[in-house]
């Protein structure tokens, strides 16, 4: 347990130090804890692709999806599909930009 609590802080660290510019902003999943799916919304203030990942516990890429943001709010919908309860980690990724949080699927 230890070592997957030491492995998010050491992955919500370095994805914070990669970039110092602010092309999207406020990223969250609602509902969090989820059943079958949840809403991610993030704010873009330029239009570009955006890439969608979401990962386990372990880092190992479970997801990932291209989107066309626009400027302003963007939604998208997650379907677990086959993924087993437990916790992952979700990212958006536009140009050098990445923003990390976590959901829970029960």
């Amino acid at each position: 347990m230890i070592k997957k609590v030491l492995f998010i802080f050491i992955l919500s660290i370095s994805f914070t130090g990669l970039s110092q510019e602010k092309t999207i902003n406020t990223l969250s999943a609602a509902p969090n804890p989820f059943t079958n799916s949840t809403k991610i919304t993030f704010n873009s203030i330029s239009s570009s692709d955006v890439y969608f990942t979401v990962k386990n516990v372990l880092g190992k890429t479970v997801y990932k999806k291209t989107i066309k943001a626009k400027i302003g709010k963007n939604k998208l919908s997650f379907y677990k599909d086959n993924l087993v309860t437990g916790m992952y980690i979700y990212s958006i990724r536009q140009k050098k930009k990445v923003i990390s949080k976590r959901f829970v699927i029960k």
